[in-house]
């Protein structure tokens, strides 16, 4: 039986270590895939990316050679499913390529938009460590170092204009690929958002709501894990 292969991209700021607690809980059929982006964790020395579509060039290069022969799926949160979305849209037109499914999670509708959206990557230094702290996932006392500032900051700013990119939603044309959601009840992401999912895919879309902000996930990753072990034990039996 050929094993599927789950490519997990984090969220900004995050490496692939983000997804070290999801791989214990995964079953044997997946061959789990933690991408490293540019800037962070194993590719420290490497240069962050100029904008969105350099990102997407370095996650082509890296996942095109490895899909030709086998399933496999996308997993991303927040800034990662961003990178899911549009990586799927250059599989597609490049390859004819599509994933057999795609996780989404901490993240709205790629089509749907809010005007009360925050921008991050316009904030000065202050305003945005304020609501970085905010947002959760970084400890407070990390801004107590400013060594730790100077290497961290500019990597968490670019992620976020990578982020906060518009796609291109005139060109929008729904996926023919199931989806699943993962959504924390207390995140900053309204109904449409969440529910936009829906009309994201001709496929079928799964929402799951789990407790917690943007970073549910941290405490949550046995119960995404037993989700992507059953949807996806379902695609390599087929």
């Amino acid at each position: 039986m050929s094993k599927l292969k789950l490519f997990a991209f984090p969220y900004a700021g995050g490496s692939s270590s983000i997804y070290h607690g999801l791989k214990p809980y995964l079953q044997s059929h997946i061959e789990f895939i933690p991408v490293e982006l540019a800037g962070r964790g194993r590719r420290i020395g490497d240069d962050l990316y100029a904008g969105l579509a350099e990102a997407v060039d370095d996650l082509y290069r890296i996942v095109s050679p490895q899909i030709k022969f086998s399933p496999f799926a996308f997993l991303g949160h927040s800034m990662g499913s961003l990178l899911a979305h549009e990586l799927t849209v250059r599989l597609k037109y490049e390859l004819g390529l599509s994933p057999n499914h795609l996780f989404f999670s901490g993240r709205g509708a790629i089509q749907v938009k809010r005007k009360d959206e925050k921008m991050y990557h316009k904030m000065d230094e202050n305003q945005f460590k304020e609501e970085i702290l905010l947002l959760g996932g970084t400890p407070p006392e990390f801004f107590q170092h400013p060594e730790l500032l100077e290497l961290f900051l500019p990597l968490l700013k670019n992620d976020f204009r990578i982020a906060e990119t518009t796609p291109d939603i005139e060109g929008f044309k729904r996926s023919d690929v199931d989806i699943t959601v993962f959504t924390g009840k207390e995140d900053d992401l309204t109904e449409a958002q969440v529910q936009g999912w829906k009309q994201y895919t001709n496929g079928g879309c799964e929402i799951h709501e789990y407790d917690g902000g943007h970073f549910f996930i941290h405490h949550e990753m046995e119960s995404i894990a037993s989700v992507i072990n059953a949807t996806t034990g379902q695609l390599v039996t087929r």
